[in-house]
This record gives C-alpha cells, sequence and structure tokens, in this order.
C-alpha cells in the first residue's frame, strides 16, 4: 500500500512504455517487503535536464536510465562512478540528499550472469561479436574479470579503432572484419564468445552473426547478451554444437539488482526477478 513514507523510484527513457524494469524492480520491492514503489517515466531528450531536477526536488530515492539518455545524462548529475565514466553511460543513479551520482551496473549484471554460469573470465581470451554501445560495458566489464584479451569482430574495423585504442590503455583488444580469416584465427583462441549485436532479437529471429563453429572451439562459452527470444538462433545453434551457453536474462535482472542494492541496501531475489521477465515477455 501506498502511504506518504513510500520512496520513490523510476525509469526514464523516451519511450519507455515497453520498458520491463517495473515488472523485475516491484518485484523484488514486494518480495523485499519494503515502503518503495517503482514505475516508468516517459522523458523527451529536450525535457531531460527539468525531468532531472523534477526528480531531485519530488526527492527520488533513485531511477534508471534507458535509451536515448544514457550519455546525456551524465553532465545534469553531481559524480560520475568510475565504471560509468569509462563506458561513457549511465544506467542508475542514486539520490543522497539531493546529491546525485550515476552508475552504469550493466557491468555488474554482464560479469555475475557469467560467473553464476559457472564461467569464471579471468585469464581467459573472449571473441565480441560487435561493437555498439551495449559492448562497451562488455569490455570493460571482461577487462575488470581480468580476461588476458579481447577480439572483436564487427563489418567495419577501421571504424572501432577508436574504442580499440580508448580500451587498449587497460587491455589487450584487437579488432577484426568478422568474415575474414584473421578474425577465424582469433575465434579459434576463444575461450568465450560473447554476441553483443541486435542480431537474432525478436522479430527477426532468423538472424545471426557469421560463426563457423569449425572455428569455435569444442569447450568455448557461448553468451548471447539479447533475452527475447530465450534462445537466438546463435544460442541454438552453439547448443546444437555442445557449446554452454546463456542468454541475456541474469544480465538484465543482475544489473536491475544491482541497481536495487544501491538504492535500499538490501539484495534482491534475481531468480524471482528472471522468473517474472520470463512470464513478461511469455505474455
Amino acid at each position: 500500500m501506498l502511504t506518504g513514507t513510500t520512496k520513490n523510484l523510476a525509469v526514464i527513457g523516451w519511450p519507455i512504455a515497453h520498458s520491463l524494469s517495473p515488472v523485475l524492480q516491484n518485484a523484488a520491492i514486494e518480495k523485499a517487503g519494503l515502503d518503495y514503489v517503482y514505475t516508468a517515466l516517459p522523458v523527451k531528450p529536450e525535457d531531460l535536464p527539468a525531468a532531472v531536477q523534477g526528480l531531485k526536488a519530488l526527492q527520488f530515492r533513485g531511477w534508471n536510465v534507458t535509451i536515448p539518455h544514457k550519455t546525456a545524462i551524465m553532465p545534469l548529475l553531481d559524480a560520475i562512478d568510475e565504471d560509468a565514466r569509462i563506458i561513457g553511460a549511465v544506467n542508475t543513479v542514486v539520490n543522497e540528499d539531493g546529491h546525485l551520482t550515476g552508475y552504469n551496473t550493466d557491468v555488474t549484471g554482464f560479469i555475475q550472469a557469467l560467473l553464476d554460469a559457472g564461467f569464471a573470465p579471468r585469464g581467459k581470451t573472449a571473441v565480441l561479436l560487435g561493437a555498439g554501445g551495449a559492448a562497451r560495458a562488455v569490455i570493460w566489464g571482461l577487462i575488470k574479470a581480468g580476461v588476458t584479451a579481447i577480439h572483436i569482430g564487427v563489418r567495419n574495423p577501421a571504424k572501432i579503432q577508436p574504442l580499440v585504442r580508448e580500451f587498449g590503455a587497460y587491455g589487450t583488444l584487437t579488432a577484426s572484419h568478422w568474415e575474414q580469416e584473421d578474425f577465424a584465427a582469433k575465434l579459434l583462441s576463444a575461450d568465450l564468445l560473447v554476441n553483443t549485436t541486435p542480431l537474432g532479437m525478436t522479430p527477426q529471429t532468423d538472424a545471426m552473426p557469421p560463426v563457423d563453429w569449425s572455428n569455435v572451439k569444442a569447450d568455448a562459452f557461448v553468451y548471447d547478451i539479447i533475452y527475447t527470444p530465450a534462445e537466438t538462433r546463435l544460442l541454438r545453434e552453439a547448443r546444437e554444437h555442445g557449446h554452454r551457453i546463456l542468454n541475456g536474462e541474469g544480465m538484465l535482472a543482475g544489473q536491475g539488482a544491482a541497481a536495487f542494492r544501491k538504492w535500499t541496501g538490501v539484495t534482491p531475489d534475481t531468480g524471482l526477478m528472471k522468473a517474472r521477465l520470463r512470464e513478461a515477455l511469455s505474455t
């Protein structure tokens, strides 16, 4: 029941009606027995500064940030956590008595899901498919987790050289065209293969990045950060070739759980969050 003491949380974006964050967060709030409520708020890009001031004035405890505001919100905050600064995007804001700090919990969500699935990245070699916005959190998470090297396969390697140079300051990165021989050699060395592209996402479920399974190590772990459908074509083919697989449900629930902890100080039931996510996607 909402009362005068109920603390407010939200997700802001444009558009926002599709967001599943309220489903995840309110399930966690109810299970934890907390006097909080979480809602989705549509915020046009031109209204972002006013929205941030409004949320602060209304004493929202915090909020998630989604497209197209993840970078634009950064100069509107009082402090930026190191992960968010390096990635160049904020997905979580915490309000401490009017002091707004931006975080990026995608890093935590990505790595924790991998660890929970029984794969430890330290000392391993990773190959990424794609280098868009989602890839930055994945790259930084893998570097922090201690991978030996990251090889990126894309359509246009020249275009992502700035990203390679930027993160090359923290670890070993290379980029190749994903249909050329040098990438095939990188793929042969991979302990972990991660898809960060939208290829295979609903409704284009027949799509997938170009992967020659004969060039993938038999024991390589395959991780697709897409969560709809639950098993992409990439994961289905990987499973059929005997690889361990993981989809993006754990990452989504994990980043939400990390935000929840920052706002409330309570560790939520991530299993429940994942279950509610799958229920919402199946309706």
